[in-house]
């Protein structure tokens, strides 16, 4: 194993600010890492054990992989966290893991096992908590667009709960449940205003988005009623309608705490309202999920305890202020699970440095002289190829998601060179690592890992160029086993109904 060694590099004018030089390629940033992943005595990257080259012998590249031990652990710590804060307020809380994250049939029985509940968002996530074997009313089914069928088969598995997303979906929900002499259990979604600091795309819980009703008044309608108060009048007169509570999430990927609080307060001070206005109780309130992971070495995730404990000071407070008993509370962690138990298993092939124009000010904070700028003075940026791309990772071109990556066949002693991790795909956005710095001497051959994968990457996994998806492999006490089997040609062949 290369002895480690102390870089002293210059960052490159290309780097982003946030992205500094490694005092030592070889060392792994742990809050990247599942609990269990570390390199060996020869320098390769190892999972309980098994070394990295072993596992791309036995399944191939790319590979999915993850820490069934880890998963399990964060499971936990979520449920311990919350259940200890919320002790004296109602309880404990109960936890919902967000199977949109990543889903398949053992991480089902992983989250009972664990004494979590499921969150899904459609009929198929449905199908594979019913072949899992969890209990319905440990279930719950999201989504802003639920089809008939899907409604009917959340009444069939009896889920414990339907998370309604607008008053048409309302209608719906209860035309269908009392066409069959049934209540459905229901909560509604509502969008509080409360501005998460994320990506456009993942932030939840402003008005102008698909989800959810929105607790501002439309002076336009019934008197000033919000979206969120029509539905409560209406759901208590529903006679196929068990209103349970309401429902919040503000977001992806979140670091602050504030929003969670501001959102956790408006809820409650709406929920004692609508209770006292019409005469009901909603016994529970869930208040989603989105705590954030790191991705690179400068996010910083906070610990389940912490949240936990923030929470239930906001919740415990305006209660109290407000002299209510608080309802049964839930969350919704999924990235904050699964996230950082996974990473992905590349082969480098292909490798070219270009020459890219220095900017008038560098991104990484480097001011470049006029001379400079005359003699059009140009900076290094390696693309280190991959086999895999866009089709295993969309996230990167849908969010400019960051991430960072190793090389994980073996150590290094060579310099730092900026580079970009890309795919194979026919696309110049196909970019898996936008800015990292990797040893002078990859070469194809050699393995990379990308950390950090285990949310949002299989489950947006496509078939882009008739790439087959990446299987997915679960190591626990020193052994792997697919969890999800890898696509073949085959595969992809045999739903062509030409020939």
């Amino acid at each position: 194993m290369a002895v480690p060694k102390t870089n002293h590099q210059a960052a490159s004018p290309l780097a982003p600010d946030w992205l500094a030089v490694p005092a030592d390629l070889n060392v792994l940033h742990q809050p990247l890492w599942a609990g269990d992943v570390d390199r060996n005595g020869d320098g390769e990257l190892a999972i309980d054990g098994i070394p990295v080259s072993e596992l791309k012998r036995q399944y191939g590249t790319p590979l999915f992989v993850l820490s069934e031990t880890d998963f399990r652990e964060r499971a936990r710590s979520f449920s311990d966290a919350f259940n200890n804060a919320f002790a004296d307020i109602c309880g404990g809380v109960d936890v919902y893991y967000a199977g949109k994250s990543f889903l398949c049939t053992a991480v089902v029985r992983w989250v009972e096992e664990e004494g979590l509940r499921l969150d899904t968002a459609s009929g198929g996530e449905l199908a594979v908590a019913a072949r899992a074997g969890i209990p319905g009313a440990d279930v719950a089914l999201h989504g802003n667009n639920k089809s008939d069928a899907e409604i009917h088969r959340a009444l069939d598995m009896k889920l414990g709960r339907i998370v309604v997303d607008s008053l048409d979906e309302l209608q719906r929900v209860a035309r269908i449940a009392e066409n069959r002499g049934e209540q459905a259990k229901v909560m509604l979604r509502l969008t509080p205003g409360v501005h998460a600091h994320t990506h456009e795309f993942i932030a939840t819980a402003h008005e102008d988005q698909k989800f959810g009703l929105s607790m501002a008044e439309d002076t336009t309608e019934q008197a000033g009623l919000s979206a969120a108060e029509e539905a409560v009048a209406a759901a208590t007169n529903y006679p196929g309608i068990d209103l349970l509570g309401l429902h919040c999430h503000i977001g992806s990927q979140i670091f602050e705490p504030d929003g969670f609080a501001l959102a956790a307060e408006k809820l409650l001070r709406f929920l004692a309202a609508m209770q006292e206005k019409y005469s009901i109780v909603m016994p529970e309130l869930d208040l989603g999920g989105g705590y954030g992971i790191a991705y690179t070495p400068v996010d910083t995730p906070r610990p389940a305890a912490e949240i936990a404990e923030a929470m239930a000071a906001v919740v415990r407070s305006t209660c109290a202020d407000l002299g209510i008993t608080s309802p049964r509370i839930s969350i919704e962690p999924g990235r904050a699970i699964v996230g950082s138990t996974t990473f992905t298993l590349y082969e480098v092939g292909t490798l070219k440095t270009v020459r890219v124009d220095a900017p008038a000010v560098g991104t990484a904070g480097t001011a470049q002289t006029t001379a400079n700028l005359l003699e059009n003075v140009t900076h290094p940026r390696r693309y280190v190829s991959v086999d895999g791309g866009m089709s295993d990772n969309a996230r990167p071109v849908l969010y400019d998601a960051d991430y960072s990556a190793v090389l994980a066949s073996r150590t290094s002693d060579a310099a730092a060179q900026l580079s970009r991790v890309v795919g194979k795909h026919c696309e110049s956005g196909d970019i898996v690592v936008r800015d990292v710095y990797l040893p002078e001497d990859v070469a194809a051959g050699d393995l990379l890992a990308v950390p950090g994968t285990g949310a949002y990457c299989w489950a947006l996994s496509s078939n882009y160029n008739y790439l087959a998806r990446p299987g997915v492999v679960a190591v626990r006490d020193g052994s792997a086993r697919l969890i999800v089997r890898g696509e073949t040609e085959q595969d992809l062949l045999n739903r062509d109904m030409g020939v």
